[in-house]
């Protein structure tokens, strides 16, 4: 009688990490949130970055130190003595050189395993869409009004989460936005215009320059950029969708404010008014 023969044993899977990988993210890959699957979603992830100052410096040095497969940079300014006092990506030695070869120069010495695409330009009107087309997550790490705002419409448009953060003299706050999505109920998502409808007065809130700040803030509020873009792309635990997080660094207070979407708002509203990015031209 003729049987069957037994299947032969299916070839070994090859491994998605080097065994240099699996030491580098051995602590990542033991927490059952990331683990295996999880450091693989960060492996293939692409993360725009745009600006590699106060923001931008910290959250780069940690997503490439969790192994996100593509950082873009973005950033059109120069390394100045200045900025060493918070942006620890960058050196004495680099002074004069355009940030973002400062910041690949960086990357690839903290982690050969990520790619740099380093973009020494502004963000505009022009670009913007198709920056974050490339893009799985952006951060916002700017300094200005006009371009927070001109990345948070752009980011709604283009239908990427947005992590986007400031920074005060002694406070930061820090929030992502998701607003192309939305919540179990059906409702859309808040924008960044549903948080603040409007930019504040030209020069009701002077600039890093003229008021100073705390180059150890700009790290934290950093550091929780990196925080919720991996988050973002592996998806653990309860982010700040909806939520605006406020740092005080002179009481050392941590509050969070609830914020929902308003059917008011330009982008996602009842009556959408923003349906590109002309407003933004100058």
């Amino acid at each position: 009688m003729i049987t069957d023969a037994p299947a032969p044993p299916a070839p070994p899977r090859a491994s998605l990490f080097s065994p240099e990988e699996v030491e580098r993210y051995a602590r990542h890959l033991v927490l059952a949130e990331i683990g295996g699957p999880g450091q693989q979603k960060l492996k293939k992830a692409k993360v725009l970055v745009i600006g590699a100052g106060g923001l931008g410096a910290p959250a780069l040095l940690y997503l490439a130190a969790a192994g996100v497969g593509h950082l873009a940079v973005m950033d059109d300014d120069v390394v100045s003595l200045s900025n060493l006092q918070r942006q620890v990506l960058h050196t004495t030695e680099g002074v004069g050189t355009p940030k973002t070869e400062s910041a690949a120069r960086a990357i690839a010495a903290l982690n050969p395993h990520v790619s740099v695409e380093a973009i020494p330009e502004r963000i505009s009107a022009d670009n913007a869409l198709e920056r974050m087309a490339a893009a799985d997550v952006v951060i916002d790490g700017s300094d200005n009004f006009a371009t927070r705002y001109l990345v948070a419409d752009a980011a709604v448009l283009a239908r990427r989460p947005l992590v986007t953060a400031a920074l005060g003299r002694f406070d930061a706050t820090v929030t992502t936005l998701r607003s192309h999505e939305t919540t179990a109920d059906g409702t859309p998502n808040p924008t960044y215009r549903c948080l603040f409808p409007e930019p504040p007065p030209a020069g009701l809130v002077p600039s890093c320059a003229e008021a100073g700040i705390l180059g150890a803030l700009a790290g934290i509020a950093g550091s929780l950029v990196a925080l919720e873009a991996i988050r973002a792309v592996v998806g653990f635990g309860q982010g700040l969708v909806g939520r605006l997080l406020m740092i005080d660094a002179l009481t050392m207070r941590f509050e969070t404010l609830d914020y929902g979407w308003d059917p008011d708002n330009p982008l996602t509203g009842t009556a959408p008014s923003i349906t590109d990015l002309s407003r933004h031209r100058r």
